[in-house]
């Protein structure tokens, strides 16, 4: 069985990572598995990217230049939106012309491929939602507006107050291309995407399932705490409360306005470390020292920097499946998080972590010093490793896959 991934890019962002690993846990599966991606940054030869230099700017040029309907709408909030509408990318050519036997999409918006272009895929298709654009009118998070279950338009995130905008007619290019879809299965990533998949308009009628996204259990495990803080010059004897993502400070979505709103009503003497963000010119403020660590490049600097903490907080007020959450996780490290979208998936009240009130500030404050100071932290330690190692694992999740993989191929999906 031949495995075609598509993907944006191979490993720079969380769904390139999450898409990376599933590729190479196919690999380890004995499945002859290649990725196609539009940015190619590893050397992996199992990936294929543009070959000529021309072919390579392009790659890099095609986002900036799929936004520019979106620029016209001067308000618009900071959610990503992707209209889908950039020709000639020649990927569905490239992806018949490597003959595989089923195609498995995972993030291809950035002007990867025109919308109309997936109807001319000849193979059946699986895609993996690794956000909501697939069945909105153009958003990458709908910022809690639920118009892609009947109509978009006048849209929330484009600002717009026209029935008729970007996003109802972005909406209507996907229906009229999805409908030319004959093999198609849809995988929500988390509980919560697969919800609001066959809840959607387009996607109400096709097969969705809930499938994760696996990890490596063995490259993301448990460290010595010690020697980690040694290695990140962190302080050997205080509190760490870890925050981190793509954006970190600069996304509303990611939840650090009511981090730094929770950190407020906790002890001075804890620390914060932060990220996928460099420090600011203009300082917080927080009443914690705070460490920024810029952006990390690989997993074993992500591992040790896990272990050095004594919880993750993953404040995001919209959230599918966090490979944060499942990485802190596998580490043994415990997490706190509002009980929204895919969190309730990975963090078991009480027993990985803490869950709290939806947007609730003094729950998350709460909850965060639940887990710092907590009578039995190695309890906490050996649920959150255990919860990753049962459910999360590249090998659990990759026969998981396989299995669909073949249903789909000889047509037996239900």
């Amino acid at each position: 069985m031949k495995i075609l991934i598509v993907n944006t890019s191979d490993i720079q962002g969380g769904a390139a990572r999450a898409a990376y690993r599933l590729h190479k846990a196919l690999l380890a599966e004995g499945v002859d598995s290649q990725m196609l991606v539009q940015s190619k940054a590893s050397d992996d030869f199992t990936v294929i990217g543009p070959q000529t230099k021309i072919q390579k700017a392009l790659g890099k040029i095609r986002p900036t230049l799929d936004s520019l309907p979106v620029l016209r709408y001067k308000g618009r909030t900071k959610t990503l939106f992707s209209p889908g509408w950039l020709p000639f990318s020649g990927l569905a050519d490239k992806i018949n012309s490597l003959n595989p036997d089923l195609v498995h999409l995972h993030w291809i918006a950035g002007g990867m491929m025109r919308i109309e272009d997936l109807a001319k895929i000849k193979a059946p298709i699986v895609w993996s939602l690794h956000d909501m654009w697939a069945f909105t009118g153009g958003c990458h998070y709908d910022e809690e507006c639920a118009a892609y279950q009947n109509q978009c338009g006048q849209c929330p995130v484009l600002r717009s107050d026209k029935k008729f905008d970007l996003s109802s007619k972005v909406l209507l290019r996907k229906q009229a291309s999805f409908a030319r879809l004959p093999n198609l299965t849809i995988v929500g990533l988390s509980k919560w995407m697969a919800e609001c998949a066959s809840s959607s308009s387009l996607f109400k009628d096709t097969p969705v399932v809930n499938l994760p996204n696996p990890i490596d259990t063995q490259t993301f495990a448990p460290f010595d705490q010690f020697v980690a803080r040694q290695l990140l010059n962190l302080p050997l004897d205080r509190k760490l409360i870890l925050f981190g993502a793509m954006g970190a400070t600069s996304d509303p979505r990611k939840g650090f306005k009511e981090l730094a709103q929770a950190l407020e009503l906790l002890s001075p003497d804890y620390e914060l470390v932060v990220f996928g963000s460099s420090e600011p010119k203009t300082p917080q403020g927080f009443k914690q020292k705070a460490h920024y660590l810029g952006h990390l490049h690989d997993d074993i600097s992500l591992r040790v920097l896990y272990s050095a903490a004594d919880v993750m907080v993953v404040p995001s007020l919209q959230e599918n499946l966090s490979n944060a959450i499942m990485e802190s996780l596998a580490c043994g490290t415990p997490v706190v998080g509002f009980a929204i979208g895919g969190n309730e998936d990975l963090i078991e009240h009480h027993q990985t972590g803490y869950l709290a009130k939806p947007f609730d500030i003094e729950d998350l404050a709460f909850g965060i010093n639940w887990i710092l100071n907590h009578d039995n932290p190695s309890a906490l330690t050996d649920a959150a490793r255990e919860k990753v190692l049962c459910e999360f694992d590249s090998e659990v999740v990759a026969k998981k896959y396989i299995k669909l993989y073949s249903q789909m191929v000889t047509n037996d999906i239900s």
